[in-house]
């Protein structure tokens, strides 16, 4: 018996600045979390991960990242997932110094 499919969301870093994107259901890459595609389909996935390889002028290092569906759209599921939809690390830098304005 097969096992279910985890849906997905495409995610990658901005070649210019670093910062995590997420790809959008239509084509456009975001910081946030929320606004990225959430895939439930693998062979889908697999068409929309393909899309953003192609990328090399926009973004670096893009894989397939577990999610499930929230209230406001996609929610990362594993711990890395999460920490990178915080930012950097270290204050005053990114997503972190937007909140503390």
């Amino acid at each position: 018996m097969s096992r279910a499919y985890t849906p997905k969301v495409v995610t990658a870093n901005a070649l210019i600045e670093g910062d995590v994107v997420y790809l959008t259901a239509d084509d456009r890459w975001t910081r946030d979390h929320a606004e990225a595609e959430l895939i439930e389909d693998e062979a889908h996935a697999q068409l929309r991960l393909l899309k953003a390889e192609h990328q090399k002028n926009v973004v670096v290092g893009a894989y397939l990242a577990d999610a499930k569906a929230g209230p406001k759209g996609p929610e990362p599921i594993h711990f890395r997932e999460v920490f990178r939809t915080r930012g950097p690390s270290n204050y005053a830098h990114g997503k972190q110094e937007a909140r503390h304005v």
